[in-house]
């Protein structure tokens, strides 16, 4: 029962979010906060967060903890320079919406396309790293954590970024 009414919640969201607009940069503006502090404020909660719920759902042992944490520690580090560039995108876009043209919005599908690959990319190639150090089903529960808290903040960023209006 949980998870349908987490998936009609889930739809019922996607929805809204679809039907939103210019809330992000109308907000933003509004409260007389830069798209650059609103950004930062938000990072920085989830990463805050991020590790906490990774180690309230790994049930790692002492042993484990001890190898892992580094390793977790390195990844994130890579994750998070990643992720600077679809931030650096987003603010771009926030800045240009009113105005974006053609090409500002080619440019903005590709690299989020290509923040995307960085991503899948890095996964896959921590995934061996991690697996030296956890069973493979840890292995994979991290990943679907990551993924998981991965896919609530693009959600979170998401929702409040509007959509191209196609003029």
């Amino acid at each position: 029962m949980k998870s349908k009414t987490a998936m009609a919640a889930t739809v019922f969201f996607g929805i809204s979010l679809l039907s939103g607009g210019k809330a992000f940069a109308q907000d933003t503006a509004a409260q007389g906060i830069s798209i650059d502090e609103d950004i930062k404020l938000f990072r920085q909660d989830l990463r805050s967060m991020k590790k906490q719920i990774v180690a309230l759902n790994m049930n790692l042992s002492e042993s484990e903890a001890l190898q892992f944490w580094p390793i977790y520690d390195r990844y994130t580090k890579e994750l998070t320079a990643i992720t600077d560039s679809k931030y650096a995108l987003l603010k771009d876009y926030a800045q240009n919406y009113d105005s974006i043209t053609g090409e500002q919005a080619e440019s903005y599908v590709k690299g989020r396309a290509d923040v995307e690959e960085s991503i899948t990319k890095l996964r896959l190639r921590y995934f061996p790293i991690f697996r030296k150090v956890l069973s493979g089903q840890a292995t994979a529960r991290f990943f679907q954590i990551d993924w998981r808290l991965g896919l609530i903040m693009d959600l979170q960023l998401m929702s409040q970024t509007p959509l191209i209006d196609p003029q």
